[in-house]
């Protein structure tokens, strides 16, 4: 039986867009997101804009403030400690009952995404690398059985992509190699079953991933 998965909507695509634009640095911290514009672009209404900006909001990329507009979320050093306290707490938990309770698809799954995140490595595909990262990250949801982690994870993806990129950006190469190394140990502590390893990786991964970003994000306020 094929189950019907429905389009994805015109305020998704918009949201999606935009996401994107915030994402890998189009839009910039801060800067203000012009509806007119932004709806002669791509070429869609102006309630379409709204819609699609009203859920970047819930998804902690945008802040439309009244009677002002709409603002990129600043990425301070606040919001990124915030995300990366909240993401290793999420995510520990998940972790531990994916350790506990993963099957030999489950396996196959995450080695066959590292496989593919060093190929992306070694052909330096930045872009194609973070999405693998982020896939592989959320392979583990499928024991989180939790709807409010799963939910909360979900909104906090934009931003931690976000971040990611930041890192990415400006740690180069080594923190491509940081993240392979993070994935390989992490695969090492599930096939053991090793919950404490486990969350000592990601707390590891969330600790040097938030310092690599408050660095890039320093650096540009010092230099801005």
């Amino acid at each position: 039986m094929t189950l019907f998965k429905p389009r994805e909507t015109l305020t998704e695509q918009v949201a999606r867009h935009i996401e994107n634009l915030i994402a890998f640095g189009q839009l910039r911290s801060g800067e203000r997101i012009y509806e007119s514009s932004m709806a002669k672009q791509m070429d869609v209404s102006h309630g379409s804009i709204r819609e699609g900006l009203l859920l970047l909001e819930k998804r902690h990329l945008v802040q439309n403030v009244p009677r002002k507009g709409a603002f990129v979320t600043p990425l301070d050093e606040f919001f990124v400690r915030s995300l990366y306290e909240v993401l290793q707490l999420y995510l520990t938990h998940t972790g531990r009952k994916l350790v506990r309770q993963w099957q030999q698809a489950d396996m196959d799954k995450l080695e066959s995404l590292y496989e593919r995140m060093k190929d992306r490595h070694e052909r330096n595909d930045l872009m194609g690398f973070l999405e693998l990262g982020i896939e592989y990250t959320q392979a583990s949801l499928t024991y989180a059985d939790n709807y409010f982690i799963v939910s909360a994870i979900r909104d906090l993806w934009p931003s931690a992509k976000r971040c990611a990129f930041v890192a990415f950006q400006g740690g180069g190469n080594q923190v491509l190699e940081d993240n392979l190394e993070h994935v390989r140990e992490s695969i090492a502590a599930i096939r053991d079953r090793d919950e404490e390893r486990m969350a000592d990786i990601l707390e590891g991964y969330a600790d040097q991933q938030c310092r690599q970003v408050l660095e890039v994000i320093g650096t540009k306020t010092a230099t801005g």
